[in-house]
């Protein structure tokens, strides 16, 4: 009996179109980001059993959109939370390679740890972290169809850990705002990507944010 897990990240927020690291930083979805998480309510039409969400209010609000009219049981995960990416919350990536050269490079290059300044300390734990949370929320919902809405960062984390990835793969990953990713869990909770980054829902001329 296969467990379906989807993993949504959130629509587009300010900070998404300033190219900024939000980390845990608490933003709202803008409006477009609004239209996006209604584009994902018509994909998934209330076909899921549950939906899980991080805490973090971009991703809560796509959750709340997908899940208007649906009997599904809506929970909060504190575990589905984004990265935190400590000191370089608030800037670009290019802010970040300017005022943290030798850290940045560390970051891009390491593939057991890929450390970051403070928060979360770095993509390995964040991995840990996200590994640990997903496969928990499988193994309480064997057979059902669930869906986990949370963050570009951590859902790459996820990925890494579940499929025991170099930690280089985080930036090899594109995620767009409210791109989908399905992963089938077995009996025995081993797994199989179906779908990576997929945007299929949005208009064909649609302007992807990464």
């Amino acid at each position: 009996m296969n467990t379906t897990v989807t993993l949504v990240r959130h629509g587009e927020t300010k900070w998404n179109t300033l190219g900024k690291f939000q980390g845990c930083q608490d933003t709202n979805l803008s409006n477009k980001g609004i239209l996006q998480a209604q584009y994902l309510n018509k994909r998934f039409a209330n076909n899921f059993d549950y939906i899980y969400t991080s805490p973090l209010k971009r991703a809560r609000q796509t959750a709340e959109i997908i899940s208007q009219s649906s009997n599904a049981a809506f929970m909060v995960e504190l575990g589905l939370r984004e990265i935190n990416f400590g000191e370089w919350e608030g800037l670009t990536i290019k802010e970040i390679e300017a005022n943290f050269p030798e850290k940045f490079i560390e970051w891009r290059n390491d593939e057991v740890n890929g450390p970051m300044c403070g928060g979360d300390l770095s993509i390995k734990k964040a991995s840990i972290r996200a590994k640990k949370v997903i496969l928990k929320i499988a193994k309480e919902h064997p057979g059902n169809n669930i869906i986990i809405v949370a963050h570009g960062g951590i859902i790459k984390a996820g990925l890494i850990g579940i499929f025991d990835l170099k930690m280089t793969m985080y930036h090899k990953i594109i995620l767009g705002n409210t791109s989908v990713c399905k992963i089938i869990f077995d009996d025995k909770l081993s797994s199989k990507i179906i779908t990576l980054n997929d945007t299929s829902h949005l208009p064909d001329n649609y302007d992807i944010k990464v």
